[in-house]
């Protein structure tokens, strides 16, 4: 069966990702606005009608008029803005989330793909909350770094086509502490409160590390730092896409620093874990346009089509 495909934002950083990942598939035909329509609404709204799977790549704004477009039951939508992403009529598209997410995914005509720093942040951290390790009033604190890329085509170019002495030096914002991923970060960690969360965007251009420290004197079990690398490689042995380095993380270093492009142009997720007795701290490693973006929706789609959830992403 050939699958018809749309990419509503095809023009944007996450859509350009994600056609190049769907020209890697074979039974699937991309049907695309020309460039001058691209704002029309009737010529919108007839291909999000005569696909079978629409990718929104869209502001949030944009997305929500998208989705009045629709008039029938069987156009499946995968959106890639904040809009939906607690909307509980909506999926949470993270397969790895629960060990039931995956089948949720399967059986759904809406799904919303998570928040890059969400992604990394999430999956660290929801094993730990579930399994009555970290208390869910903990404290949270996490932060970021991240390449430009991740701000779209407006930040692109201001790194790429300027001289500004303050662009070689990472840059921390979101400092109003209140970043569109935190609902997310909150709903699906199962914390009872958003964590005190800071992104830091560096001049390079893609690869993305969250960083959580942990202190196990509030921790709700006695646990070490090699426990929690234990518990996480445990509940992920069987993914594809997330990988979990065992305790002697300092072997995968180069001289003693952490490489954050490792997983650059894939759709993995590294989790490390470092510390000793009294403090721990967690890092996810990914690429904010692979598993944080348009890898991850390509991943959605394959469950959402039932292929196989590697096809065009390995």
């Amino acid at each position: 069966m050939t699958y018809k495909i749309f990419v509503d934002g095809q023009e944007g950083t996450t859509g350009l990702k994600i056609n190049d990942y769907l020209s890697k598939i074979s039974n699937i035909e991309v049907i695309k606005i020309e460039s001058e329509n691209r704002k029309d609404y009737e010529a919108r709204r007839a291909l999000i009608n005569e696909a079978d799977v629409v990718f929104l790549c869209l502001p949030d704004s944009a997305s929500k008029d998208a989705i009045s477009m629709i008039s029938n039951n069987r156009t499946k939508i995968i959106d890639a803005s904040t809009a939906f992403r607690t909307n509980q009529n909506w999926t949470y598209g993270l397969p790895e989330l629960h060990k039931t997410q995956r089948n949720i995914i399967r059986n759904s005509s809406r799904v919303s793909v998570p928040g890059c720093h969400a992604t990394g942040f999430i999956l660290a951290i929801q094993p730990l909350v579930a399994e009555g390790i970290i208390p869910r009033d903990y404290p949270m604190s996490c932060y970021a770094l991240t390449g430009y890329s991740g701000g779209g085509r407006k930040l692109i170019s201001e790194y790429q086509n300027s001289n500004r002495e303050q662009l070689f030096a990472p840059r921390q914002y979101a400092l109003n502490l209140n970043h569109k991923h935190l609902p997310e970060m909150q709903l699906y960690s199962g914390l009872n409160s958003e964590p005190l969360f800071t992104p830091i965007v560096g001049n390079y251009y893609q690869g993305d590390a969250v960083s959580i420290p942990l202190f196990p004197r509030m921790f709700e079990k006695n646990v070490t730092a090699s426990d929690i690398q234990q518990l996480l490689a445990s509940y992920y042995k069987d993914e594809r896409f997330v990988r979990v380095a065992p305790f002697d993380s300092e072997a995968y270093l180069e001289d003693g620093f952490f490489n954050l492009m490792q997983c650059n142009n894939t759709n993995y997720l590294d989790i490390f874990v470092f510390g000793h007795k009294d403090q721990i701290l967690l890092i996810s490693r990914f690429d904010n346009l692979g598993k944080g973006a348009s890898g991850a929706a390509i991943q959605n789609m394959n469950i959402m089509l039932g292929l196989d959830e590697c096809t065009g992403l390995e």
